[in-house]
């Protein structure tokens, strides 16, 4: 069985990244066979229930009130709409809900008190619930663990060299400590990135050594190709070749063998040739759905015809165990 670390160096990261492609996804498939069964793949369903208006400066957001995209704002999503939106992910095969807010922070206020609300009824579905809201206090994530939030997303976006040149307002240090108020609340932990930025090879090969290095590895880490979107400053961002995509997907199979690898954003550019060779490097994973957040992804009766040609199979809910649910009584005293 592949040994679990936590004490990566760059050069060895590297090393893993720039070997010779055949052999890079040979090894990273037996790595995977080692730890998971290769054909299960989780399915998540990406649903904005705040969309637009954010305060962040992210380069590659059309979300960000600064940038004049096609992306309108919306109001948060009234609890029946969530829920309705839940039933019909897990009829087209989800086994988990990912709920985003396009918020630089959560704040205790009604709207909180409304996501708190809408993870208790998701999970009372027999979903698995995500999360991505910003940054997160560590009472935040506790109240959210209480109501059964399965997981916490917080991408890193790209190595902590490179990341004032794509975000601003706010400091690598501000993501690791949301991600570190998620596991003081005894959540699992959902953080990647994104490929594609105009970061370089060395960038990448750091997000990762981040990402393996933490005292536990991310239960989740998904990787993204940027979808350049028109107003953003990265619209001009080449596509990012899919030879790109299956290195970092085959390094993160080998480096963090029992986490969750998931084939990201970028998809509808990718072939169903392209996808399978994903899946060989070690993804596990991917979202379903017409949108991510704000960006296109394939169908889910498309993915479903690739799930039988490729002879994939979801994943169930809770494999791995259920969230502890706080009781009334638990919620009062808190």
């Amino acid at each position: 069985m592949t040994e679990i670390r936590h004490d990566w160096t760059k050069e060895e990261i590297s090393e893993i990244y720039h070997s010779p492609l055949l052999d890079l996804i040979f090894r990273a498939a037996t790595v995977h066979r080692e730890n998971k069964d290769y054909s299960e793949v989780q399915i998540s369903s990406l649903l904005s229930i705040k969309t637009g208006g954010c305060s962040e400066d992210c380069a590659y957001c059309p979300q960000a009130a600064r940038y004049q995209t096609d992306v309108n704002v919306h109001a948060l999503m009234s609890l029946p709409q969530v829920t309705d939106a839940a039933r019909r992910a897990k009829e087209g095969g989800a086994s988990r809900l990912c709920m985003g807010a396009a918020w630089r922070e959560v704040r205790d206020n009604r709207d909180f008190d409304k996501v708190i609300e809408m993870v208790q009824a998701v999970n009372a579905m027999d979903m698995e619930v995500c999360c991505t809201l910003g940054m997160l206090t560590e009472s935040q994530a506790q109240r959210l663990a209480d109501a059964g939030l399965y997981a916490y997303n917080h991408n890193l976006d790209t190595s902590e060299e490179d990341y004032k040149r794509i975000i601003t307002t706010r400091t690598y240090d501000d993501r690791i400590k949301t991600i570190e108020n998620a596991r003081k609340a005894k959540l699992t932990v959902c953080s990647g990135g994104i490929i594609g930025l105009g970061e370089t090879v060395d960038d990448r090969v750091s997000m990762l050594r981040t990402l393996a290095n933490m005292a536990k590895h991310p239960e989740s880490v998904p990787i993204n190709a940027l979808v350049p979107v028109k107003g953003t400053p990265l619209e001009n961002q080449p596509l990012v070749p899919i030879w790109d995509m299956v290195r970092m997907i085959a390094t993160a199979r080998i480096i963090m063998p029992k986490t969750v690898v998931r084939l990201s954003a970028g998809r509808t550019q990718m072939s169903l040739t392209d996808q399978a060779l994903c899946f060989m490097a070690g993804a596990n994973s991917i979202f379903a759905g017409d949108k991510l957040l704000t960006t296109p992804n394939p169908s889910v009766n498309e993915d479903m015809q690739m799930f039988e040609i490729l002879g994939l199979k979801p994943r169930e809910a809770f494999k791995n165990g259920r969230p502890q649910v706080a009781s009334k009584e638990e919620e009062i005293t808190a």
